[in-house]
């Protein structure tokens, strides 16, 4: 094995396991209603992502690291921003936080209780709201 080999094939047994977190797909409009709802019993976390943005890319990829907490505390939703941005869109209108990519909203009580978008997403402040 050469100097390169080692460089770019790397230890297989080195290899980070990827972390999967339990996202909810949010596809449609009136699934809103029921994260409004649901943020009454049980902390809600939308998180928006362009698949095609770099910056999105690594902000989620940070938040996947460093995301530590169980379906009990919190539903977390994922949205597509490409394939579904009039869900987007309504969360802007019903939410009243402007949308921008990639962003974070949390919701507690029926409210949002805290936002955020690019670097300033992240998951420990999840934990200042639960």
């Amino acid at each position: 094995m050469g100097i390169f080999d080692k460089l770019f094939s790397g230890n297989p047994k080195e290899k980070k396991e990827e972390k999967v977190l339990p996202w909810i797909p949010l596809t449609s409009i009136p699934q809103l209603d029921m994260i409004e709802k649901r943020s009454n019993e049980k902390l809600q976390v939308i998180f928006k992502h362009s698949t095609r943005c770099g910056i999105s890319r690594m902000v989620i990829n940070q938040f996947v690291d460093s995301y530590d907490f169980t379906e009990e505390e919190v539903d977390l939703y994922y949205l597509d921003l490409l394939n579904h941005r009039d869900v987007s869109n309504e969360i802007a209108a019903k939410f009243q936080v402007w949308h921008e990519s990639p962003q974070m909203i949390v919701l507690k009580g029926g409210h949002v209780v805290h936002h955020a978008s690019h670097s300033g997403i992240q998951a420990a402040s999840i934990q200042q709201v639960i």
